[in-house]
């Protein structure tokens, strides 16, 4: 689980097995994927994944198949019991010519360079795709692309990314990410659900405020 995702989409290729070329450039580890229904380029775990062991919140090992997951867009199973672990997965690839596995990925990562801030940190994508519309535009035309706050800041490039400018705490971030939240909810009526996970305490309770 702790492998890290694009480590197992280049292990996948150098075999000869095709499925997961949309994983090479997405961020973290194989048990974050799994657990979020991590995705790109038309493609997520839930097509690869067939089971997958784990603690649950009483610290027994369990095996359920995908099915049993409750997968769906950057969701599942686990994102509603977060008490589990997730120790491994065992995914279902077809064969396919390394070559045009290698190809595939390289098209796709140049793709990301073009269309991403990838020159700075980030967690990537920062929210969810809100049905119906694209998130990056809707950022863009509340006037927000480029809008500082601390060290971070919303990516010129892509309005989807919040990005780690200059040394940017937790707490610049999630001023951000609800300074996003708040304007495009009042510009467009959409409120944006954030893709990336948000673990602790919120800052402001943390403060008494």
């Amino acid at each position: 689980g702790g492998v890290p995702l694009s480590k197992v989409s280049k292990l996948a290729a150098d075999h000869g097995l095709g499925g997961l070329t949309f994983a090479i450039g997405i961020p973290g580890s194989l048990g974050g994927a799994v657990l979020m229904n991590a995705g790109a380029y038309g493609g997520e775990m839930s097509d690869v994944i067939k089971e997958v062991t784990f603690l649950d919140e009483n610290l027994n090992f369990q095996t359920a198949a995908a099915t049993d997951l409750s997968y769906s867009y950057r969701h599942s199973y686990f994102m509603d019991h977060p008490g589990c672990v997730i120790v491994e997965a065992i995914m279902e690839l077809r064969p396919q010519a390394p070559c045009e596995i290698k190809a595939e990925m390289a098209d796709f990562t140049k793709r990301r360079k073009e269309k991403q801030p990838l020159e700075y940190p980030s967690a990537g994508s920062t929210f969810k795709r809100p049905p119906g519309h694209y998130t990056g535009p809707l950022i863009r035309q509340a006037g927000l692309a480029g809008l500082v706050m601390g060290g971070a800041q919303v990516s010129k490039k892509h309005t989807g990314f919040v990005i780690n400018r200059e040394e940017a705490t937790a707490r610049d971030v999630l001023r951000l990410i609800k300074t996003i939240q708040n304007k495009v909810r009042s510009q467009h009526g959409v409120l944006l659900e954030p893709e990336v996970r948000i673990i602790g305490e919120d800052m402001d309770k943390r403060r008494g405020s």
